[in-house]
């Protein structure tokens, strides 16, 4: 019983947490009580195969976490997205773009799409993005006669689009993990000198990819519309802006609404790509263009200030909580000779490290059910991904294989993310089903992605090397 101790502390875990306890909490707590138990049983002479020396790296470990320079882009990207948010720079995006794809048939779901993309590649807040997304434009697609199915669906798997394109906070958070991954891989391997893999690698590896599954999002609205115009009619452009209260031309809303948002990300993902800035140089960037635009647009009083602050405090804290309480349940598992277990367990498996990265990201996407993305970057990849790193995989795919197949289990029903966002939003007269009907075609796509990704991983090293 006490050999399986790892196990049992990982199956607790994720019991407590779909009880609906706080992360936080619930990862500290379980990892305390389990470390009692195992000095518990030392201190009476049973052995629980317990090394307490791993806890005595415990202060070492959170001071790391507050110093560290890359987890300090999280709270201003957070800052930058919420900024744009408030500022209503999304509502005139999405007005300008629906004004200039809506008059062909399957305009407004391609439009959506880009709309999804841009937000996306400025929030980084899965979230924030299809609750936005579903507010906006779920009434105009339906009153235009888009199908339920289609019209959710694209909403649902365009808002997960915020996992994977840069700049992406799911991405920052696991560029950090996987960095000290890669180098705990190294010292074991007896390479002395280990390299890193940085956020910017990431973004720039999970760039291909995430247009990619723009460009099939939009292939197969346009084929739904192309095949089924009923499911994905065109729209009046007159009708449609009197109906989105525009007087002002087509060129001035797109003038208003494309370009100050185009400039904004172009300016944070230049920087990183162009290696002219790091990833939190540029969330400072971001966060300050951000706000020149609230400001731009008139949207920010005092009120709106302090609820931008107020949001970001709060999701700030919930992240580094989450990464407290990560780090002791790491030791935790570790001191229990977990670490050992899953490495026996990988070299044991059938197909080596194929077998093996295969049952990762299985499991992976099975724990996208229950778990949220940063819990799965913050529990699951440092036990799996130091192991896997030294049995040969790149950092830089793998990581944009775990992004990917995270953003898949938040479309997945019944217990996707996205589709509980978007329920929440989207009016009574849209049955479930329909959204859960939608969303297949997306996830058999981002499944597709992944086989890209494993036949040709070149999509996602090629970018980085080449800067």
């Amino acid at each position: 019983m006490l050999e399986f101790m790892p196990l049992i502390l990982f199956a607790a875990i994720c019991i407590v947490l779909m009880f609906g306890f706080p992360v936080a909490l619930s990862l500290a707590g379980t990892a305390l009580l389990f470390a009692g138990m195992g000095l518990g049983l030392e201190a009476i002479g049973i052995d629980a195969n317990f090394d307490s020396g791993y806890l005595a790296a415990l202060p070492n470990r959170l001071y790391g976490i507050m110093t560290n320079q890359t987890l300090l882009a999280v709270p201003l990207f957070v800052l930058m997205g919420v900024l744009l948010e408030k500022s209503k720079v999304a509502e005139t995006l999405l007005d300008a773009m629906a004004l200039l794809f809506g008059s062909m048939r399957g305009g407004l779901g391609i439009s959506v799409t880009l709309v999804g993309m841009l937000m996306a590649a400025s929030t980084g807040i899965v979230g924030a993005t299809v609750v936005t997304m579903g507010l906006m434009s779920l009434p105009t697609m339906l009153k235009r006669g888009y199908s339920t199915s289609l019209a959710t669906g694209t909403i649902c798997a365009t808002g997960t689009l915020g996992q994977i394109i840069p700049p992406s906070i799911a991405l920052v958070l696991l560029g950090d993990v996987l960095s000290s991954a890669y180098q705990q891989a190294q010292l074991d391997m007896g390479i002395f000198s280990p390299k890193t893999v940085s956020v910017g690698d990431l973004f720039m590896g999970a760039l291909v990819p995430g247009l990619i599954l723009v460009v099939m999002y939009m292939i197969y609205v346009g084929l739904v519309a192309f095949f089924r115009p009923s499911m994905a009619p065109a729209a009046d452009r007159e009708e449609l802006m009197a109906e989105l209260g525009h007087t002002s031309g087509l060129g001035i809303l797109l003038l208003k609404g494309l370009v100050p948002p185009v400039v904004l990300i172009v300016a944070v993902l230049g920087s990183i790509l162009s290696g002219f800035a790091t990833p939190t140089e540029a969330s400072a960037v971001g966060a300050f263009g951000a706000l020149v635009l609230a400001l731009a647009y008139r949207q920010l009083d005092w009120a709106t200030l302090k609820d931008v602050l107020r949001s970001t405090t709060h999701v700030t804290t919930m992240v580094f909580l989450i990464l407290i309480g990560a780090a002791l349940f790491s030791l935790v598992f570790r001191a229990y000779g977990g670490e050992h277990m899953v490495t026996e367990l990988f070299e044991s498996m059938p197909g080596g490290v194929i077998g093996a990265t295969i049952i990762v990201m299985l499991v992976i996407f099975l724990l996208g059910f229950i778990l949220d993305f940063i819990e799965i970057t913050f529990v699951v990849v440092p036990i799996v991904g130091p192991i896997l790193l030294a049995m040969g995989l790149d950092p830089i795919w793998l990581g944009i294989m775990i992004a990917i197949n995270l953003q898949t289990s938040f479309l997945t029903p019944p217990f996707g993310f996205a589709l509980f966002y978007l329920r929440g939003v989207a009016p009574p007269s849209v049955p479930t089903s329909a959204i859960y009907r939608g969303v297949v075609p997306f996830i058999l796509m981002q499944l597709g992605m992944l086989l890209l990704l494993t036949f040709f991983p070149q999509l996602a090293t090629w970018l980085p090397t080449q800067f």
